[in-house]
């Protein structure tokens, strides 16, 4: 059974998360805000965020917006990841955090990236006592390959608690989590929150369109979805869109929270407009044969064992 997260009053968090990562940055106050309440009119109660984004503002400013319901919702902040995850900048980095947002306490505290130079129980126990302080409920981790997490798990159980949630990318183009990480966090009772489900706006159809966007603007999202078969099946993806009248982007997302291993995909967006066709997914039904022709749009990655004959 997949952990059970929710909010300080027992509110379970919602079936999809809003990511702040744009607000102060790609998104100013005022829009920030915008899209904050049409998530909650959504019946969005987990959002996420972290010490990195925008150099503080999107913590400072999702705290603002959360304070008056702060019962209510489930909050997800990551660990500052240029220091390394030593006990010291865990605890450094969030006590920041906590500034920034104006919470004694998060539901969620992420290690943003795996730290191959810190050891794992200097990081756990660390971790493990912070959370016997009450100033987080769960552990989670982002960006870890399989075997990380379980390794990581095996230094949790000796402190006395465990991860509980998993961030990894995942999205129609970008599958790599269903080899290993999916299969991992359903038989080990993970959640997981995917991040990028529209592949850094590749499957929202607007460069197919020829309008412009962070693909074009920031090198690594260029590099990250820079094959051409993943353009291919962007652009096939918007022909299945308009073919049974839905946007793209809300059959992406749909896509992604339909995988049985999935909790909350994380969606985002730099303005109310741009995060419509997301947050309409969340009352999409995908049909398991409009699935299945949206998954065959981009090739399955080999099995962990890489014996095709296995599949």
């Amino acid at each position: 059974m997949t952990h059970q997260i929710h909010s300080p009053d027992g509110t379970p968090i919602s079936p999809f998360c809003f990511g702040t990562m744009q607000f102060g940055g790609g998104a100013d106050a005022s829009e920030s805000e915008a899209m904050f309440r049409a998530c909650r009119e959504a019946g969005i109660t987990f959002f996420d965020t972290a010490y990195v984004y925008t150099d503080g503002a999107s913590e400072t400013l999702l705290g603002r917006f959360a304070a008056p319901e702060r019962e209510r919702l489930c909050i997800a902040t990551k660990c500052d990841f240029r220091g390394g995850s030593s006990a010291a900048r865990i605890r450094s980095s969030f006590d920041e955090s906590r500034i920034r947002l104006g919470m004694d306490r998060v539901e969620v505290l992420y290690l943003h990236t795996w730290d191959p130079d810190t050891p794992l129980e200097e990081s756990f126990e660390a971790l493990a006592a912070m959370q016997q302080e009450g100033l987080f409920d769960h552990i989670g981790v982002s960006n870890f390959a399989a075997w990380q997490v379980m390794k990581a798990q095996a230094v949790a159980a000796r402190f006395d608690t465990r991860i509980a949630m998993l961030q990894p990318m995942y999205n129609l183009v970008k599958r790599q989590a269903e080899v290993e990480l999916l299969p991992m966090a359903a038989a080990e009772g993970i959640a997981v929150a995917p991040y990028s489900p529209l592949g850094g706006g590749l499957l929202t159809g607007k460069y197919h369109r020829g309008e412009t966007g962070r693909l074009k603007t920031d090198a690594r999202y260029a590099k990250r979805y820079g094959p051409d078969w993943m353009h291919d099946a962007a652009g096939a993806l918007t022909g299945i869109a308009q073919e049974v009248g839905a946007d793209p982007a809300t059959l992406a997302v749909a896509w992604a929270a339909a995988h049985p291993a999935v909790t909350a995909p994380i969606i985002s967006a730099r303005s109310v407009e741009q995060l419509s066709p997301s947050l309409a997914a969340m009352d999409y039904t995908l049909p398991q044969a409009l699935r299945d022709r949206l998954t065959a749009l981009t090739p399955a990655p080999p099995p962990a064992t890489d014996r095709l004959d296995d599949v």
